[in-house]
């Protein structure tokens, strides 16, 4: 991209820029909690997804002190639903680095010394919070990348060319408003499906246009077939309260409230990974997509107790669930139980 293509593109942020909970406002200096925190909250899950989930964070733990002396459950419970929870993990205990050492660093190499933080959010970080040059490449600037040189390299292969373009391209001044200039572009006008080149700003620039291969990049490599797994788990209710367990904090769902489970991995056997012997009803099936596997799981209800209490075991009030900050796939399942109960 050229200078007068580069400066193009900003002068069409200055006038389009997405309004989101965690930008700053035009002149203003950046929130690097805010850009931190939006940048976890981002990765893999959609701007839509974040922005109630970033207002709620910020509004009950409005700096990244108070985020860090918040008991881990509690967050981990305001995390549910959005998934990915190792995120959750590294971004308690990444607030409770940076609490220690005062501040967020301003280089990227210091941030990448962060628990959770990587090359990308690293960049953001930088070149967002604290106006350095920084290579900002996320799949929006994949996207617009590989349309802009009509990269041949499929993904994930091609990674090391785009950053490489992406590099050449990006300027000493604004950097952080060209990473962002460039995500707003990719989300609103360069979009997977039907871009809308005639309002592009740097169409004159784009290889791809002038032959009409704009939606052939990205170029991607074949996917395999997502596995297939099948599960058990237990809804076992007393006076009102249902069990809870707390998964083991490193693993699939670590350090979140689910209900008793069997194995994930295998055709189970009715009464695997039952909390307590008990004359289970099915209540049904649901259906669950994880990154890298899907995901059946059936629901045994029963009412009665068991007879050991573990360390991590919850009564939880069935009638408030809602409160229990469940991972969306238990929350399916709650449903299902919810009405298993109200039959029962």
């Amino acid at each position: 991209m050229s200078v007068d293509a580069a400066n193009a593109l900003l002068r069409w942020y200055d006038s389009n820029r997405r309004l989101l909970p965690w930008r700053a406002a035009p002149g203003a200096a950046a929130n690097p909690y805010h850009v931190w925190l939006s940048e976890i909250m981002l990765q893999q899950t959609t701007v839509a997804a974040v922005r109630p989930y970033f207002e709620a964070f910020t509004a009950r733990w409005p700096t990244v002190q108070t985020l860090a002396a918040a008991p881990e459950e509690e967050v981990m419970a305001a995390w549910a639903g959005l998934g990915y929870y190792a995120r959750a993990r590294n971004l308690i205990a990444c607030a409770r680095t940076v609490s220690a050492i005062g501040a967020f660093p301003d280089s990227e190499e210091a941030l990448r010394a962060l628990p959770g933080v990587g090359r990308y959010t690293a960049a953001a970080i930088a070149a967002i919070a604290f106006g350095r040059r920084a290579v900002v490449v996320d799949a929006n600037v994949e996207r617009v990348v590989a349309r802009l040189y009509a990269v041949e390299t499929p993904l994930p292969a091609a990674r090391t060319e785009i950053y490489a373009l992406t590099d050449a391209m990006t300027p000493k001044r604004r950097s952080g408003d060209f990473a962002q200039a460039m995500m707003d572009l990719g989300a609103t006008i360069c979009t997977p499906r039907d871009p809308a080149c005639i309002a592009c700003p740097v169409s004159g620039a784009c290889c791809s246009l002038p032959t009409g291969t704009q939606t052939r990049y990205p170029r991607k490599r074949a996917k395999t077939p997502r596995p297939h797994r099948q599960a058990i788990a237990y809804w076992l209710e007393d006076d009102g309260h249902v069990l809870l367990v707390r998964r083991p904090k490193r693993g699939l769902l670590g350090g979140m409230l689910g209900f008793p489970t069997g194995s994930w991995t295998r055709q189970p056997e009715t009464g695997e990974g039952a909390p307590t012997p008990a004359d289970w009803s099915d209540a049904g099936s649901v259906e669950h997509v994880f990154t890298h596997f899907s995901l059946s799981i059936r629901l045994l209800c029963a009412k009665g107790r068991t007879t050991e209490r573990s360390e991590g075991d919850i009564w939880w009030p069935a009638s408030r669930l809602d409160e229990a900050g469940l991972p969306t796939l238990f929350a399916k399942l709650a449903r299902r139980g919810t009405a298993w109960r109200s039959i029962a």
